[in-house]
């Protein structure tokens, strides 16, 4: 059992492979995973002992059943580490009194992604190890320099965002990190003739972009489009403020009046809306580095050529470098005895040429497009921002509604808000009242949130309901 047998199986490796194994499945439990979340993080590390030590234990050759699989996953787990190396450019930050930050990023308008993405995010001052995704709140098509992604303050990592951008006088710059956006390949939402949007507190994130989106699909057409609602759920009334982030900071030039959204949100644990104007919306500008880069692919337009080449020119380098080993300089000294080189030394060379093959090809290749990115950005990196560094702004125009309309900037979408305090949402009622030969339902929110309307959509009365859950969990 601790011997490490030269030729056949080694046992000790697997043993080894098999604690690794073990450590991560116990962590996986989802109360540890989201009481602990740094425990079952950095458990997860033991990924790569794991895979090592079980190709170390089978031999390469058993291991090449998983290959295929395996080896696309350590050409996108290596240019996401080539981009998560790059420090990006942090334009400003809203701080919101219900404890949410909104981080937006400069962006390289040669970025496309799709409406409900997501982005995975890195701040070292916080953790130089924790990754957390977040969703893209900003849209490809009504936001071309920016990508906005936001924050609710409840895990230990959050929080401390949240303190550190909260304070009174607030950093002048925040070292960020981020990998993707990720996003859909297609966005089905745009089929149907009405869309249903059903959120629970920070769940609301998602359609954001959705919302962007469609207002700029009836931007580019001569009719009016599909009818919109959003029911939203949260326990405060200070959580109305997260309503503020459906549309941009500064505005938009698309005409809001030619999108039938109605917005229905709902404040469950408090009957009456508080009246606290002391906590206002306040936005953060940070100060420009010549060191931050605008988010950009990593391989560009056309990545899935790129992706093509990468595969397939590394692993012709590999398996060049496989076979001049093994002919020029096993053979002749082994003769297939396994004595000299046993399984888990040729296992350990295949595994070094398969790494050093695909850093090869993906770093050209990422290289190749980074310098090209630079020289698109050029300008936009130089240029420096004239905006204050922290302004207090004018406040939420979602809590405080009692202000005069003429003073908010989203005078619509206040109009068509109806808040209702002390009650939840009754979803069967909403859904099966709702006319149209095909409605599609979105759900972003708690689990029960989402199987609540999941049987609703599945019953024999709702045959025109298509649902689709687009929450994003670990």
């Amino acid at each position: 059992m601790l011997r490490w047998e030269k030729v056949g199986i080694s046992n000790v490796a697997g043993e080894v492979a098999l604690l690794a194994g073990l450590a991560m499945w116990a962590t996986s439990f989802p109360r540890i995973r989201r009481k602990i979340f740094e425990l079952f993080f950095y458990t997860h590390y033991l990924y790569i002992l794991f895979v090592v030590f079980f190709i170390l234990h089978a031999g390469f050759s058993y291991f090449c059943i998983t290959l295929p699989g395996f080896y696309l996953f350590l050409i996108d787990r290596y240019l996401r580490f080539l981009q998560s190396q790059q420090k990006v450019r942090l334009i400003s930050a809203r701080v919101l009194p219900c404890e949410a930050v909104e981080l937006n990023f400069s962006k390289n308008p040669g970025l496309s992604y799709n409406p409900t993405s997501s982005m995975f995010v890195n701040i070292p001052g916080i953790s130089k190890l924790q990754w957390h995704p977040f969703t893209v709140t900003s849209n490809n098509n009504t936001d071309h320099d920016k990508l906005s992604i936001v924050i609710k303050s409840e895990g230990s990592w959050s929080k401390k965002l949240y303190q550190k951008l909260s304070v009174p006088s607030p950093l002048d710059r925040l070292e960020v990190s981020v990998e993707g956006p990720y996003g859909p390949a297609s966005t089905d939402f745009q089929r149907h003739d009405t869309l249903i949007m059903i959120s629970g507190g920070s769940g609301i994130t998602p359609f954001s972009s959705i919302i962007r989106e469609l207002l700029f699909t009836t931007s580019i057409r001569s009719c009016r489009t599909k009818q919109v609602l959003l029911i939203t759920a949260f326990k405060k009334s200070v959580d109305l403020t997260m309503l503020d982030l459906l549309l941009p900071v500064s505005g938009t030039t698309y005409d809001i009046t030619r999108l039938p959204l109605r917005i229905e949100a709902y404040v469950t644990r408090e009957k009456v809306r508080t009246t606290d104007d002391q906590k206002l919306c306040r936005t953060i500008w940070f100060k420009p580095s010549a060191m931050d880069v605008p988010v950009s692919a990593i391989l560009r337009s056309h990545s899935w050529i790129w992706l093509g080449a990468i595969i397939s020119s590394s692993f012709v380098i590999f398996l060049l470098l496989i076979g001049i080993l093994t002919r020029y300089y096993i053979y002749p000294v082994d003769r297939n005895t396994n004595m000299i080189f046993s399984n888990t030394s040729r296992s350990a060379l295949n595994m070094l040429f398969m790494c050093v093959s695909i850093a090869m090809t993906a770093t050209a290749a990422f290289l190749w497009n980074k310098k090209r990115n630079d020289n698109e950005m050029r300008q936009i990196q130089n240029m420096d921002m004239p905006t204050p560094k922290t302004s207090p702004g004018p406040g939420s125009w979602f809590y405080n509604v009692d202000r005069e309309l003429e003073s908010l900037p989203h005078q619509s979408l206040v109009q068509n808000t109806k808040v209702h305090y002390g009650e939840r949402p009754n979803l069967k009622k909403w859904l099966l009242e709702c006319e149209g030969s095909s409605i599609g339902v979105l759900v972003s929110g708690p689990k029960k949130m989402r199987q609540e309307v999941a049987a609703i959509c599945s019953s024999s009365k709702a045959d025109n309901l298509h649902f689709e859950s687009i929450s994003f969990s670990w």
